[in-house]
């Protein structure tokens, strides 16, 4: 209960406390007496500080893979998820004696059956280390460290709360109005949050809308200027590779706002194997974004956007629509101004410069202060987005989930002539066997991700995401059912306790829970 380490930086991510150092009798059992061992180790470096020898120290085991099995309760290992160069940074809270030993076990997968030496750095108290962790597009790509946005200096006043959005840091709560009250200014008033995450692909070139009609769900060559659309990128299987909007600035100009690397990836894969003259230019970091959300977020807008004649002005700008605009007149800061978001109210999306991220923040909170605008961190928007029945990567679409069965079918255009994972999607399609629906519980017990969905004793489902909802005042879940029990009104449980000593009752519904006709979004 006293802390005596901060962890800074880790690169890893995984890591075990369970486990003792090995010791001399745990290699004897074993049949290698006289194995060197860290618990000796340890013992042999305290001795000159007085500390008495033990048998077996407990340890924090940097880099361990470890787990217990539910099954049998054992403590099973295997190999590291560490990489080469992987480190832990921490930060002494006050005067340590502290020991490094670097394992030596050889026997088993711990080290990869190649134990190695660890390198150990001390550094001055006045040295500067950012707090971060690491983020890598995929398995095999580069570390880099995580960022802050460029809206941070902002957030830090505000609060401390902070979690990786991929490679940046983004606010889970802000303290002086709490996750609920942020859910409510979104709800009845409005909202900025920071949305830079997103990964944003420009894809231009007389290719390009042949490209996206290949590689997405929904018909690009409808698609006018000005406007966007949600949709999907698939492989071969229909399994959704990411969703994002697709916005069109002009005739060979779109501009691909989703939620991984991967899609970036997918798109250059694709044109380099059609031979299409299209480039894909990857923003990464340089245009930051901020979700205005909310009944009155039309209202701050009103206040300080300025569009020229040729672009759509905000007032005629509906759902989806998009525009180039100015702070407050034609020599202001520049932005993309964009109806849309992830929250199904009233919205609007905001892309800059890095360099006017700061001043389109405070202007836009200025703006809205008589409307009672609030800062709305990660943890109320997923309340809202679940409320809303929108789906998240790795919850409602994962691998081996079609778009049908995430629940997106409505953002897949079968008529199209062509596009990858369409075969696929057209044989589920006309023979589906799971669809995504909503469960509202008769309780305020929120169930895990991958709980079980049950009809008596037969599972017939799971729950892909779940929350308590402030508005009907119950836990709700998004639920993957077989389509034999997923009609509305069909009374199902979700297993807790091993799925099966305590039950939570509730019906199946539609989703959206709240506006099933998304009206909100349209006001």
């Amino acid at each position: 209960m006293r802390p005596l380490l901060n962890v800074v930086q880790d690169t890893c991510g995984r890591h075990d406390t369970f486990g003792l150092a090995c010791t001399a009798r745990g290699y004897e059992e074993r049949g290698f007496p006289g194995h060197v061992n860290c618990s000796d180790n340890m013992s042999s470096a305290l001795a000159p500080y007085g500390v008495a020898q033990r048998s077996a120290w407990p340890a924090i085991n940097f880099f361990w893979n470890t787990w217990i099995d539910p099954a049998t309760h054992h403590l099973m290992t295997a190999e590291s998820h560490s990489r080469p160069g992987d480190f832990v940074a921490m930060r002494a809270l006050e005067n340590l004696v502290c020991v490094s030993t670097a394992c030596p076990d050889g026997i088993d997968p711990i080290n990869g059956w190649n134990p190695t030496d660890v390198h150990v750095r001390i550094y001055r108290p006045d040295t500067p280390i950012r707090r971060a962790v690491a983020y890598r597009e995929k398995e095999d790509a580069p570390m880099s460290i995580s960022q802050e946005s460029a809206f941070h200096d902002r957030f830090a006043p505000l609060t401390e709360h902070f979690a990786p959005a991929r490679d940046l840091w983004a606010p889970v709560s802000f303290p002086g109005h709490g996750t609920l009250g942020e859910y409510w200014a979104c709800r009845e008033a409005v909202t900025l949050q920071d949305m830079s995450g997103l990964r944003k692909y420009d894809v231009v070139g007389p290719d390009a809308e042949k490209l996206l009609q290949l590689a997405t769900t929904r018909n690009v060559a409808k698609l006018p200027v000005w406007r966007g659309s949600y949709t999907l990128i698939c492989d071969e299987s229909g399994t959704v590779i990411d969703d994002g909007t697709l916005f069109r600035l002009g005739p060979d100009l779109f501009r691909w706002c989703c939620g991984s690397e991967e899609s970036g990836r997918a798109l250059n894969a694709l044109a380099n194997a059609r031979g299409l003259q299209v480039r894909i230019h990857e923003m990464r970091n340089a245009l930051p974004n901020l979700a205005l959300q909310g009944p009155k977020s039309r209202e701050p807008l009103r206040k300080i956007a300025f569009t020229q004649p040729q672009v759509p002005s905000l007032d005629i700008l509906k759902w989806f629509g998009v525009t180039v605009a100015r702070l407050n007149d034609r020599d202001g800061a520049p932005f993309m101004l964009s109806r849309s978001g992830y929250t199904l109210e009233l919205g609007y999306e905001i892309f800059c410069a890095k360099g006017d991220a700061l001043t389109i923040w405070d202007a836009v909170m200025q703006a809205g202060a008589e409307f009672g605008i609030v800062p709305m961190g990660s943890a109320a928007l997923d309340i809202i987005r679940i409320e809303a029945g929108l789906a998240a990567a790795n919850a409602e679409f994962a691998p081996g989930v079609d778009a049908f069965e995430a629940g997106l079918g409505f953002a897949v255009d079968l008529t199209k002539a062509d596009f990858i994972g369409k075969p696929a999607l057209e044989r589920n399609a006309r023979d589906p066997r799971r669809i995504l629906k909503g469960l509202k519980l008769r309780c305020d017990d929120i169930p895990a991700h991958g709980a079980p969905v049950f009809a008596g004793e037969r599972q017939v489902g799971l729950v892909t995401s779940a929350t308590r909802s402030p508005m009907l005042e119950c836990a709700i879940a998004m639920v993957r059912l077989s389509v034999e029990h997923a009609g509305s009104g069909t009374e199902l449980e979700i297993g807790q306790l091993d799925g099966r000593m305590k039950r939570l009752g509730g019906i199946v519904t539609d989703i959206p829970f709240i506006d099933p006709q998304r009206k909100r979004a349209r006001a």
